[in-house]
């Protein structure tokens, strides 16, 4: 079980690098990845569940397990700091997505894909992120929470809004369904065990193993998206990658300065462009892969994989800017010798 944790630790310190070296795999060898898009069954209302759904499952679910009532009270205490959060989550992305498909003059597709980004809730690797740049983690986890348990709502009506200016026709029915299957019924269920067996040793080292499993199956989302996608990447032009890195960069811009303008401290400005910045691109493409309405959009799952590449890259690289530039703020050692010799 040990080795397993620090397996665990080192998937989650380098991230990046996990779900790069599979979307190389993928792309160089496509056949390695193709069990993820796996059909499985088809449910009520013509979604494909696949491998796939499966794995963002076990993505949700690990999430689930991090949740204690007191996550819940702290929520509750902090109303205010929480409905910026969803405020800045459920704004700022879906309609800077808007925007820039209607700046970049990108094809209905394409632009169905980047709102669809947009209006997913924040990644649970944001959460991650935070940690390791100094943010409000409670704050973070809190907000990952509350926009995760929004998004069976939010997202299918925003899209839905949103999208209705291109030719392309949707309901939000589908996308509600299957945020549910694969989102707030696995998230629950951690919940529920971590609840019931919470304090007992054996499940805390369940627990810390479960990082990298989810680290695991966001690799293998990526990958399986590559496997099926990945030849359209650069047929679809330079202007997929650039929507996708304003759309992340600004939404990182963006969020703090929602902070800075709302007196949050250091910490919470640095949570707030984190998960504003990083969605839960995961969701998105796997929505867009096994959504009825999207069987005729597949230049949808493309953007939303590529998001989902380049928001895991970029969430890592903006946490350790944010250390650096701690680093550079500490008085190093010559001048607390020197202050306390002239003290």
């Amino acid at each position: 079980m040990k080795q397993l944790q620090k397996t665990s630790k080192f998937l989650s310190d380098y991230t990046s690098a996990v779900v790069i070296a599979v979307a190389v795999l993928a792309f160089a060898f496509p056949v390695t990845m193709h069990w993820v898009n796996f059909q499985l069954f088809t449910d009520m209302v013509a979604n494909k569940f696949t491998s796939q759904s499966v794995i963002i499952g076990i993505i949700m679910f690990s999430m689930g397990l991090t949740l204690t009532t007191e996550d819940f009270k702290i929520l509750s205490k902090r109303p205010f700091d929480i409905c910026i959060g969803a405020i800045a989550q459920y704004g700022i992305m879906p309609l800077l997505a808007f925007a820039l498909s209607k700046a970049l003059n990108l094809p209905d597709a394409v632009t169905l894909g980047l709102i669809l980004v947009g209006c997913c809730p924040g990644g649970v690797s944001s959460n991650v992120m935070s940690y390791l740049c100094g943010g409000d983690v409670a704050f973070s986890v809190g907000m990952t929470t509350v926009s995760t348990l929004l998004s069976p709502v939010m997202t299918p009506l925003l899209v839905s809004f949103l999208a209705s200016g291109t030719k392309i026709s949707l309901h939000g029915l589908p996308m509600f369904v299957s945020i549910v299957e694969t989102v707030i019924l696995p998230v629950t269920l951690g919940f529920l065990l971590n609840y019931l067996f919470g304090k007992k040793k054996g499940f805390q080292d369940v627990q810390k193993v479960m990082p990298g499993i989810a680290v695991l199956g966001l690799a293998c989302v990526v990958g399986g998206v590559i496997s099926s996608q990945g030849s359209f990447f650069f047929t679809s032009g330079v202007t997929i990658f650039v929507a996708v890195f304003l759309h992340n960069g600004l939404g990182y811009f963006l969020g703090y300065v929602v902070g800075k303008l709302t007196g949050m401290n250091v910490s919470k400005k640095r949570t707030l462009s984190i998960e504003v910045g990083m969605q839960n691109a995961g969701l998105a493409t796997n929505l867009a892969t096994t959504t009825a309405q999207f069987a005729n959009t597949p230049q949808s799952a493309v953007i939303c994989a590529v998001s989902c590449v380049w928001h895991s890259i970029s969430g890592t690289l903006l946490a350790g800017l944010f250390k650096l530039m701690d680093k550079k703020s500490e008085p190093s050692d010559a001048t607390f010798t020197l202050t306390n010799e002239n003290a």
